[in-house]
């Protein structure tokens, strides 16, 4: 199989780590090169907004102007993630790697676009990036990540069931949009029911590859 650029998509809870790592096991299991990603990556800009969502750096008590702050630093992250010279993206798919990314630009759209303005913000600064091979989008409802997010230690700015609301009908305006190769999977199947539906798309879209 060549090496491939899939990107996870949900709302916070949704279970697109774990579901990221099952697929790393499982391409290595193939005996192929992978690795998990994520944005905010581990980079400098990424590190800068973990900070910010976690509230230990402080920018604003304005929730659109926080939006509109983490959107240029999403952007600037997302350029590092994908060019840099160390472990971005595109150096590891030459390195032969199966790159598995927790989130890209259609977080953008889904977290900070709550306003027309917002969102041709958003437009701009995510233009042109490019899509992934395949998108994964992880359908889960809004009480069943709520729990899983109150059993976290600290929990970030937006993990809240009204941003959670705003976001997951975001997503599912974008992704009946969306044009590219995705995946839609429900939230509600288990661990390994998910993975096997995930696994089964692949194999069957490169099939003659695996």
């Amino acid at each position: 199989m060549d090496s491939l650029f899939i990107v996870f998509e949900g709302i916070d809870g949704s279970g697109t780590s774990t579901q990221a790592r099952l697929l790393k096991d499982y391409f290595i299991n193939k005996s192929m090169k992978a690795i998990v990603t994520s944005e905010p990556s581990e980079g400098p800009v990424g590190n800068l907004i973990r900070q910010a969502m976690k509230q230990r750096t402080f920018f604003t008590n304005d929730k659109q102007h926080f939006d509109q702050q983490m959107a240029y630093l999403f952007s600037a992250d997302r350029h590092d993630h994908l060019y840099n010279d160390v472990d971005g993206v595109f150096k590891k798919m030459e390195d032969g790697f199966q790159v598995i990314s927790t989130r890209y630009f259609f977080s953008s759209y889904a977290y900070h676009s709550d306003t027309p303005e917002d969102l041709e913000l958003v437009k701009t600064l995510n233009a042109k990036f490019p899509n992934p091979d395949i998108v994964i989008y992880i359908d889960n409802p809004v009480d069943i990540s709520l729990k899983r997010i109150s059993q976290r230690s600290v929990q970030d700015i937006y993990e809240n069931e009204e941003k959670l609301k705003k976001v997951k009908a975001r997503y599912e305006q974008i992704f009946s949009e969306y044009q590219g190769t995705m995946l839609k999977v429900s939230g509600n199947l288990g661990l390994a029911e998910t993975h096997k539906e995930i696994v089964d798309f692949l194999e069957g879209k490169y099939f003659d590859k695996c």
